[in-house]
């Protein structure tokens, strides 16, 4: 009797074989737009299934490795990577994943949008990338930071066009040491110092916690300036040099000669997941830095600059690891035969994945909402758009780190025994996933961040706006979804408004996970609705099914299978 051996599931091109991301990017693009990147897109597409599908394997099976010393007893604290490792490196610079929204050809061509092709190549490349999209987040956030008028010119100079370059000999890419082991998420606790040098520069000593991508050439670490104070608000954000260089205003060389003077790897972590990601204890004693900004004024808000667009990174990280997972639990399904058929034509089957396609378009839209809120704030300094993107930015972080992690159990399940078995690679989608709801502010903290912007900022006004846009467009489209909608935005005003009546009570503050919850569904069925008025039929699904499924908790497996195809 010959053995049987499964049939490797083999999914589409992940651009032409994605009907959502390309009519949202014609959409939010236009004709001519969505023509300029399809060039960078196909060629990415081509990557992502090709090279970087091997180098991501690589990179999972050879994970980073902390060297101490060198072989005549010298400390160096070296970090050694894969192969694959590096071809990811070199894939994210070479297709310009994070030089692009600061690029002014890109600029010139798309505008304020060129954010929104930036979040289609990070749907491409994020899910097979090893997870480098995580230091190519952290990149674009110091970028950002590095961006702002605050920073010294020479500072600037000497670092961003590194950090953006689409040049693999010359990009970098970013860390970020942020949190301490006595306070995490509590910045108020930080007690890493920075003093002053007579040359400009300043000096940092403390031990940061949770460093991801603790090979990058720098670091932007927060640090409490001597004399500041108590508190959060002082931290002033500072660029680390991670390796000696002859002039570190002159920035890192290709070959860096060393680690920097007063850097010290504590220990590489043993992860969950994000294996093939380099994150590690550090410890700072003397450690040359430079000020992002005066660090004599309160600076936690500079810092907010990369956080904001770390964690809309991190929404686009989870809603493209919901479609490729998707795609791959689909391609399964396809070549496994049960009960006498095609595992794809199974009506329970079928209402599973239509359910987590449903899921995934929600995802995709708060992901490539915040993106495009976000390219309107740097690129024409659109005050709606930047009190929208205070609070889109949270609620599409927190909604959709959740989601990702339902999904990847579930499609983990999709595959049975073989979901739980390594080699098959299915497990690192679950793996992976658990850090999307606690990198970047754990659901809670966002929650209480909201909280935070809708009784201080009004930053729920925007949201309710939105909300009654959408009421109106739904009304020809699906009256009952129309309906919907308005009762859960009158809802959330009364709601809103006892909040802002009494932000302290312990009602409020014990409701505000369920409440960010249900911000974050009402605007992802918002943004469906829009696009279904743009004339996309898979949303116009999409949404219909997303609120019933979300807003009003019904069983939507009939629908779900009858329209998995459409969704998909």
């Amino acid at each position: 009797m010959s053995r049987h051996v499964q049939p490797v599931p083999d999914i589409d091109d992940p651009y032409a074989g994605d009907p959502l991301l390309r009519s949202w990017l014609a959409r939010q693009l236009g004709v001519a737009g969505h023509a300029a990147a399809q060039g960078r897109l196909t060629a990415l597409a081509a990557d992502v299934v090709g090279p970087l599908r091997v180098a991501h394997a690589d990179a999972e099976a050879h994970p980073p490795t902390l060297v101490r010393y060198d072989p005549w007893g010298a400390r160096v604290d070296r970090i050694d990577t894969s192969a694959g490792w590096q071809a990811q490196r070199a894939a994210a610079a070479r297709h310009a994943v994070v030089a692009l929204p600061y690029l002014e050809s890109a600029r010139g061509t798309w505008g304020a949008a060129a954010r929104v092709v930036q979040h289609a190549l990070l749907h491409l490349y994020g899910p097979e990338s090893a997870t480098f999209s995580c230091p190519v987040a952290m990149a674009d956030g110091a970028a950002a930071l590095l961006s702002t008028p605050e920073v010294d010119p020479q500072v600037r100079d000497a670092w961003l066009p590194r950090l953006i370059s689409p040049d693999p000999d010359t990009a970098i890419v970013s860390g970020q040491w942020m949190t301490e082991s006595q306070g995490g998420s509590d910045l108020s606790r930080t007690t890493t110092l920075g003093r002053p040098a007579a040359d400009g520069s300043w000096r940092l000593s403390g031990e940061k916690w949770f460093c991801s991508a603790a090979d990058a050439a720098m670091a932007v670490a927060l640090a409490r300036p001597e004399g500041a104070g108590r508190g959060s608000r002082v931290l002033a954000p500072f660029l680390v040099p991670r390796y000696a260089v002859d002039s570190p205003l002159a920035g890192v060389t290709a070959a860096p000669h060393g680690p920097a003077p007063g850097v010290v790897v504590r220990r590489l972590k043993d992860k969950l997941g994000t294996r093939a990601l380099p994150t590690a204890e550090i410890g700072l004693r003397d450690a040359y830095a430079l000020p992002l900004g005066d660090p004599t004024v309160p600076g936690l808000v500079r810092a907010m600059t990369l956080v904001v667009v770390t964690r809309v990174h991190n929404a686009s990280a989870a809603a493209s690891g919901m479609r490729r997972g998707l795609a791959y639990a689909r391609a399964y399904a396809r070549s496994r035969h049960v009960a006498g058929g095609p595992l794809a034509d199974n009506p329970l089957h079928r209402a599973t994945l239509g359910a987590l396609a449903v899921d995934a378009a929600g995802a995709f839209a708060l992901a490539g909402h915040a993106f495009a809120l976000l390219g309107r704030v740097e690129v024409g300094a659109d005050p709606a758009a930047a009190a929208e993107l205070r609070v889109v930015a949270p609620l599409a972080k927190l909604a959709t780190g959740r989601l990702a992690v339902a999904a990847a159990a579930e499609y983990g399940e999709a595959f049975g025994g073989a979901g739980y078995v390594e080699d098959t690679g299915v497990p690192r989608l679950l793996r992976d996933a658990q850090v999307l709801p606690i990198w970047e502010g754990t659901t809670n903290v966002l929650a209480l961040d909201v909280l935070r912007a809708v009784t201080r900022e009004d930053a729920g006004a925007p949201l309710l706006r939105r909300l009654a846009g959408a009421v109106d467009l739904a009304r020809p489209l699906a009256p009952a979804l129309a309906d919907t909608l308005a009762t859960v935005a009158g809802e959330l005003r009364v709601t809103l408004d006892e909040v802002a009546a009494d932000p302290a009570a312990v009602a409020v503050l014990a409701g505000a996970r369920g409440l960010a919850l249900r911000m974050a569904y009402a605007l992802a069925t918002a943004l469906l609705v829009e696009h279904a008025g743009w004339g996309d039929e898979q949303a116009e699904v999409a949404a219909r099914l997303w609120a019933r499924r979300w807003l009003r908790h019904e069983d939507i497996s009939a629908d779900a299978h009858h329209h998995l195809d459409l969704l998909c």
